[in-house]
């Protein structure tokens, strides 16, 4: 299997997490479809998960994931430059996670939890930017939609340790079925042409955050022959 007792340690899970939101913000400053106000608040979210990462894992790597992110929002008014600080936040985030625990579900783990987190917080910018497209929001989806379905694959698919109960698996499952649903239902909610509907899949987009960590936090457990339930 590919998980690991490290690969289920909290600094791994919020350097994942960091290196999604880093890497969803680099996606949307790229895009160039919102102001420096978002990415300040991308900025602050990855200073504040990734700094919770370094203090699990207080190392030199950690430490400048969390700097270069911070340094997005200094330079937040020019759009390659803070797509350039984020997206090395990201590498850095993910290679701290991937050298602790594993590359691939490293790779899967920060895909899920970056593209739904990303979501949720471009779609809560539309209460500044409603004439912001909608594109980047279903892009943003999808990408964390289908991550989740593969982090789960990733993890649990090469087999599960005989000591695993059904009652964690089963768990499992429904937290990375739900989080699947609830990005279809962010999709089909963006199709509502009025402000409520991205008001709703925003909405949506909360409860798959949750929904999408507990997955990646769990699928690491059972694969590190660890029963939380």
């Amino acid at each position: 299997m590919f998980g690991s007792e490290l690969a289920f340690s909290p600094e791994v899970v919020l350097a994942m997490w960091a290196a999604g939101v880093a890497g969803s913000g680099a996606a949307v400053a790229y895009w160039r479809i919102v102001g420096r106000g978002y990415l300040w608040l991308v900025a602050a979210t990855v200073v504040l998960i990734g700094g919770g990462a370094w203090y699990f894992d207080p190392g030199a790597l950690a430490a400048a994931a969390v700097v270069v992110g911070a340094c997005a929002a200094l330079v937040a008014g020019n759009r390659w430059a803070a797509t350039i600080a984020l997206g090395s936040s990201s590498v850095l985030f993910l290679v701290g996670a991937a050298v602790v625990g594993l590359p691939v579900p490293a790779i899967t783990g920060t895909a899920a939890l970056g593209g739904i987190t990303g979501e949720m917080l471009l779609g809560h910018w539309f209460l500044v930017s409603p004439r912001m497209p909608r594109w980047p929001l279903r892009a943003l989806a999808v990408a964390g939609g289908a991550a989740v379905l593969l982090d789960w694959l990733v993890n649990l698919a090469p087999g599960l340790p005989t000591a695993a109960s059904a009652g964690p698996l089963i768990a499992s499952v429904a937290l990375a079925a739900t989080s699947l649903l609830l990005m279809a239902a962010v999709w089909f909610a963006l199709g509502y042409p009025s402000y409520p509907g991205v008001m709703a899949a925003t909405g949506l987009s909360y409860l798959a955050v949750l929904t999408s960590l507990g997955s990646v936090i769990l699928v690491r457990a059972l694969a590190a022959g660890v029963s939380p339930l």
